[in-house]
């Protein structure tokens, strides 16, 4: 049995290799499917102790497409390329953030 290399792991999904812009569509729909609302957010630190992040836009409560939150997604990576962003997913009606991924790391183009 191999030990996994020691590196810093980030939320969801931390553990798998770098997700496509394809796999975020997928998990973004299954978001939605849920009945989640979508956000963006971003922060300059990764930092775990740090719990507020700041929000992309408002959350987007319209969203009936992952395209549409994808849009917003790189509209955040092309405006803050060397800050961390994630996809929240809030559930009105635990009023919790259900689910919530990195989307960018800095110095990469995608998670």
């Amino acid at each position: 049995m191999q030990t996994l290399p020691k590196e810093k792991r980030y939320e969801t999904l931390s553990y798998l290799p770098p997700l496509s812009d394809a796999q975020i569509t997928r998990q973004i729909d299954y978001m939605l499917r849920q009945g989640y609302f979508a956000a963006v957010e971003f922060n300059e630190s990764s930092d775990p102790t740090e719990c507020y992040w700041t929000m992309w836009k408002l959350p987007l409560f319209n969203a009936r497409s992952a395209q549409e939150v994808l849009s917003e997604v790189q509209a955040c990576r092309s405006t803050y390329p060397s800050c961390y962003i994630r996809v929240v997913g809030f559930d009105n009606v635990r009023q919790c953030q259900a689910m919530m991924f990195i989307v960018h790391k800095p110095n990469t183009n995608r998670y």
